[in-house]
């Protein structure tokens, strides 16, 4: 089972924005010949931030008979079913901090913190279509895919075989 990871409306607006601002002023500076090393200070800027990007930007989750996967760009994180703990719907809360990561540039990645929940790595979309995975030495996944639902349902299903 494969569902794809829905960004929000204000995940896309946050993106085009941000992007259309950093590749406007990146234009900017190029245009004035006084600016070689701000130039290729931002240029090197926005290469990294696009690398990080494309390695934790969460674009579906899968299930197989053996792990959970969060499929990205660059890389999969897998997450065997043997040590998954507990799963259930989970969206998060407006109280979530963000520790390290991206709260909407291309999607929700990175580390969390809530309240009632803990810290917690997040890869998701949307709010409203986010699960929570706890594994057995304690580590929490927020995910989120199209029918999250039938996601969990899938998970659950599996973990009881």
């Amino acid at each position: 089972m494969k569902k794809r990871v829905e960004l929000s409306t204000y995940c896309w607006i946050i993106s085009a924005l941000s992007t259309a601002l950093m590749c406007g002023v990146f234009i900017y500076a190029l245009k004035r010949p006084d600016n070689e090393w701000a130039v290729c200070i931002l240029g090197g800027a926005i290469v990294v931030l696009f690398f990080f990007t494309l390695c934790y930007m969460p674009l579906s989750i899968s299930l197989d008979n053996k792990s959970l996967n969060i499929n990205r760009s660059l890389k999969i994180k897998s997450i065997p079913l043997s040590d998954i703990a507990e799963v259930r719907l989970c969206p998060p809360t407006m109280g979530a901090k963000r520790i390290c990561g991206s709260g909407g540039w291309f999607g929700w990645y990175g580390r969390f913190s809530e309240k009632g929940l803990g810290k917690y790595f997040a890869y998701y979309g949307k709010a409203s279509d986010c699960f929570l995975v706890t594994l057995k030495n304690g580590k929490k996944y927020m995910l989120g895919c199209k029918d999250a639902p039938e996601m969990v349902n899938a998970i659950k299903e599996k973990l009881n075989q």
